[in-house]
This record gives structure tokens, sequence and C-alpha cells, in this order.
């Protein structure tokens, strides 16, 4: 798979910083698209949602603001970091963009240096999103797999059970169970029962808080393999 440059979006009423930032973010070797508003950005073609990048986003605009673009954003599912800019900053506009998830708050006018550091953050942590996004994929394409009674053994042996125990509680024989559990261990591509765990903690994390990052992100040892790989 050939590697994507990163795709940064600047909007910015103000033509001269969008034409500064523009010129920056290209010699550093980015691709730029920028926007005068949020409506013109909205009413813009997105690029593959899962293609790298960030988005530079001025707080103060006409109509609708940096903080109401981003929550529009959201609520279409679009996560790509985003580092606020503003020339008006006070201590509460800065918390509340933290808040909502900004990546940065960068006060006008900041060094060129300050933007690059604030742009790597940002492509860091949205490559670090998408990533995950994709192992979710993946294990929720493996899970659809299993069979309600593969799903019931398998919910029975990541609480430790031993094959007798999960085969007096569903009524069946242990053999079954045991061709059950193999199954489930295949499917998911397991490579160890706490391997299994793991994977079934982190689909049932995500599928508590809604989407994947944060409290849901993987665990600190990941997946035996490379979930990606298979993808």
């Amino acid at each position: 798979m050939s590697q994507e440059l990163p795709i940064i979006t600047v909007v910015d009423d103000d033509d001269s910083v969008r034409r500064a930032l523009s010129r920056l973010l290209s010699a550093s070797g980015y691709t730029v698209r920028t926007f005068a508003s949020a409506r013109e950005l909205l009413a813009d073609p997105s690029p593959d949602p899962d293609s790298p990048g960030c988005l530079l986003l001025d707080v103060r605009m006409p109509e609708l603001d940096g903080l109401e673009l981003q929550s529009i954003l959201k609520g279409a599912g679009t996560g790509t970091a985003v580092v606020f800019m503003t020339g008006h900053g006070d201590v509460q506009t800065g918390v509340k963009a933290m808040k909502s998830g900004a990546v940065d708050f960068l006060l006008k006018p900041f060094s060129d240096e300050e933007l690059l550091d604030a742009v790597n953050r940002a492509l860091a942590l949205d490559a670090e999103t998408r990533a995950e996004r994709r192992d979710l994929n993946e294990l929720t394409r493996r899970a659809a797999k299993l069979t309600p009674r593969e799903r019931e053994v398998g919910a029975l042996v990541v609480t430790g059970r031993l094959n007798k125990q999960i085969a007096a509680a569903l009524g069946t024989s242990e053999k079954t169970i045991k061709v059950h559990r193999a199954r489930v261990m295949a499917k998911m591509r397991a490579t160890s029962l706490a391997d299994l765990v793991r994977m079934m903690e982190y689909l049932d994390r995500v599928r508590a808080v809604g989407s994947p990052g944060g409290s849901a992100s993987p665990p600190p040892g990941g997946f035996s393999g490379d979930l990606r790989a298979t993808v």
C-alpha cells in the first residue's frame, strides 16, 4: 500500500492567513486545502475519510464559528484531528476548545514552529485514531462471522469458565463446547485465550462508548498479530 500524503485543511476567513499557512504547509511537504468559511468547507466534497490529515480552524468566523463546525463534523462521524486558531483568544474559549477534543489552541500571531509542532501532534493523533478504527472494523468483521451459539460460548470463555462449566450452563456436552470454542478462536484469529479476552473486551468497550479511541483504546499490549495486515 502506498503511503498517502497528509491533507491539511485550513478554514479561516482571513485571506492573508490562508495564503500564509498554505505556503508554509506546502513548503513543509503537505497537501493543503483552504476555505474561507465553514459553509464553504461543508459544501465541498470531502476526500476519503480514511485519508491522513488534520483541520486548522479559525475560532471566530461569520455564520458558523470553528467550534460549531467541529461539532457538525463530529456529528457526521468525521473524526479528523483539529487545531484551533484565534486572534481573540481567552481562557474560556481555549478550555472549551480543548474539552471539545482539539489537539491544540493557537493564539494569533503564532510562529511557524508553533504551527508545525501543532500540526505534527494532530497528524500523530489522526494516524492513531485511524489505525484504531481499522482494527475495530477488522475485529467487528471477524465477530460477525460467529454463530449465535458461538457468541454465547465465546462470552462465557472470556469469563474464565472451564469447558465443563460452560457445558453445564448451556445444557450441552463438554465435547460440543470444545468444538464451539475452537471455532471461536479460529474465526476471531485469536492466538491464545488472553488474546481473545482482549479482543472481546475491546469490542465491548467500543460498544459502550460508541466509538474507538479514548477509554475504548486497545489494551497496552495490543492484539496478537497485525490486524490491519488481514484487512
